[in-house]
């Protein structure tokens, strides 16, 4: 989406596109698995526990750092991962406002 575009949509909509990117890779969603199974800071066992490469396991972390899901921290040569609570905290209450807004009873569908 190009820049001058996102003036019009609100920053709900704009925090939701954000987070749906992030998450639209399964890969992804297999990296966010892995660290909310271990609910802890893991360093390189990611790439022991997905058939991915480490380069293409680091890219897709820094996409998840980017759209805010994750956080990491620098332990000497690597940096060890993990979910940030607050931001993923955020992204259950907007998901959730967004899917909760459907009300309609099924026979109103198409």
């Amino acid at each position: 989406m190009g820049t001058t575009k996102t003036k019009d949509y609100s920053a709900q909509e704009l925090s939701i596109a954000k987070y749906a990117k992030a998450l639209s890779h399964p890969a992804r969603v297999a990296i966010l698995n892995v660290l909310l199974k271990r609910q802890s800071c893991i360093c390189g066992a990611i790439v022991d526990e997905l058939p991915l490469s480490q380069s293409t396991v680091s890219q897709h972390l820094k996409e998840l750092k980017a759209a805010g899901l994750i956080k990491g921290d620098i332990d000497g040569v690597s940096v060890c991962y993990c979910i940030d609570e607050k931001e993923w905290a955020k992204v259950k209450n907007q998901l959730g406002l967004l899917l909760d807004k459907l009300t309609l009873p099924a026979s109103k569908c198409c």
